[in-house]
């Protein structure tokens, strides 16, 4: 008696492999999605301090580049930002981790000073590598405004708004605090650009918006809940992980997820927490 059994088995054995290798190329895909698809999200501050002059200005924040590129040059990235025709750029510290990263530096910062002011502040990451002179010459030769414990003021119609920027702790133990900083601004509303995403600590200082990064989103998201998993001093689910936070005081901090891969308290993929960059939109209440 014939039987078809012995044909069948090489067939599905053929398609299962076919399943598997196209679960593998999903995951794969998946994997790098992760790392380099990048998330752009518009969050609106509202404000009764900002004057009807700067109602509607569009600020692109990048934060924790720790060295990473997207495409040859980052020509992905810069046309993301392009892409959000932002008023202002802000890259809050961390832009390298390593010496040799410098050599990606000019590339990026020359594309988005080209698109709009820029606005650059140090990391813990740079003091570590020491090479924050170089960096920031460099910066600024390519077009890219240092903000070393200082500001500059922006004027329209008769209205100001201050950008104001510290260096990362990690710097000269004698630096200006943005505490003592904002003492020395007058400005209709002030913005203040900083590293590490000590919320509670810039609550009271007087800014009304400040931007910062550091603790990568958590640098693995639980999905549903939409929380980081892991902070910057190894402390589970951290509180201050991403997003706009209100100061009891008034006011608000935007904490950054970052864009690169590599952080503390190890060198680690980003899982459901796609590179940050975020588009945040300043407006007039009232």
């Amino acid at each position: 008696m014939m039987t078809t059994d012995a044909p069948r088995r090489p067939r599905r054995r053929g398609r299962r492999l076919i399943l598997v290798l196209l679960l593998l190329a999903a995951l794969a895909l998946f994997f790098w999605w992760q790392q380099n698809g990048l998330d752009t999200r518009t969050v609106e501050v509202t404000s009764p301090k900002l004057p009807a002059a700067f109602d509607g200005l569009r600020v692109v924040h990048l934060s924790d580049v720790h060295g990473k590129e997207f495409g040859a040059d980052n020509e992905t990235l810069l046309n993301k930002v392009a892409a959000l025709k932002p008023d202002l750029i802000a890259v809050t510290g961390d832009l390298i981790d390593r010496e040799s990263q410098l050599e990606m530096v000019p590339a990026l910062a020359k594309g988005l000073a080209a698109i709009a002011p820029t606005y650059y502040v140090t990391g813990n990451h740079e003091w570590a590598v020491k090479r924050v002179n170089e960096l920031k010459q460099l910066l600024s030769e390519c077009g890219v405004r240092v903000l070393t414990n200082g500001y500059e003021l922006w004027e329209k119609d008769g209205a100001t708004i201050a950008i104001a920027g510290v260096d990362d702790p990690n710097g000269p133990y004698d630096q200006k605090t943005g505490d003592e900083l904002r003492q020395e601004i007058v400005a209709d509303y002030t913005i203040l650009l900083s590293h590490r995403n000590t919320v509670e600590e810039y609550d009271g200082w007087g800014y009304d918006l400040v931007l910062c990064g550091h603790g990568h989103g958590g640098i693995f998201r639980v999905p549903l809940i939409n929380k980081g998993l892991l902070g910057t001093n190894r402390e589970f689910f951290p509180e201050y992980d991403s997003g706009l936070y209100p100061f009891e005081q008034g006011g608000y901090c935007f904490v950054s997820r970052g864009l690169g891969s590599n952080t503390v308290p190890f060198h680690a993929f980003r899982l459901f927490n796609r590179p940050d960059l975020p588009l945040i939109v300043l407006r007039t209440d009232g």
